[in-house]
């Protein structure tokens, strides 16, 4: 497997599942309409995947140009842009299922916890690929991006104590 793909695909998914949920904490935690969390969610998802995927694109073309020193077909940096920009929208749409199937009143708990409960699954997944210690990959895959879900809810009730 190119280490491109996995760069891409972790990338994608740590980035939808973590500020996906961050977001959508720090929304839900200032306590709006359940329908506005949906719709920011669902901007947010594609918006940042179109974008991640643009972004690995150029990364990928302009990183092998300089190496190369010349000019090089689309094509090559074209799958992992697609690898990334799936894999944001499809790990986004975890953290926003809550919302969409719940009441808003469980749903922010289950967002946070289906959004670290798959950053420990994706810690899994890339140890198991590099085969390397799944419980430092699972741990520190949930360290990280669950501190970014925490700094959302933590933002997002700050910021709602000056509009109460």
């Amino acid at each position: 497997m190119d280490s491109a793909y996995v760069r891409n695909f972790t990338f994608g998914a740590e980035d939808g599942l973590s500020s996906t949920v961050g977001l959508l904490a720090g929304v839900a935690s200032a306590s709006v309409p359940q329908t506005t969390i949906i719709i920011t969610g669902l901007i947010l998802i594609f918006t940042e995947a179109m974008s991640m995927g643009v972004g690995s694109f150029l990364t990928e073309q302009s990183v092998s140009e300089f190496k190369t020193r010349r000019d090089l077909p689309l094509s090559k940096s074209l799958p992992g842009a697609v690898v990334m920009f799936f894999s944001y929208l499809i790990s986004g749409l975890i953290p926003l299922a809550p919302f969409a199937l719940l009441p808003s009143s469980s749903a922010l708990y289950f967002s946070v916890t289906l959004s670290l409960l798959s950053l420990c699954f994706l810690g899994y997944i890339n140890a198991r690929l590099s085969r390397t210690s799944i419980w430092h990959h699972a741990s520190r895959m949930l360290i990280l991006g669950g501190s970014v879900a925490v700094s959302g809810v933590l933002l997002g009730r700050f910021l709602k104590s000056f509009t109460s």
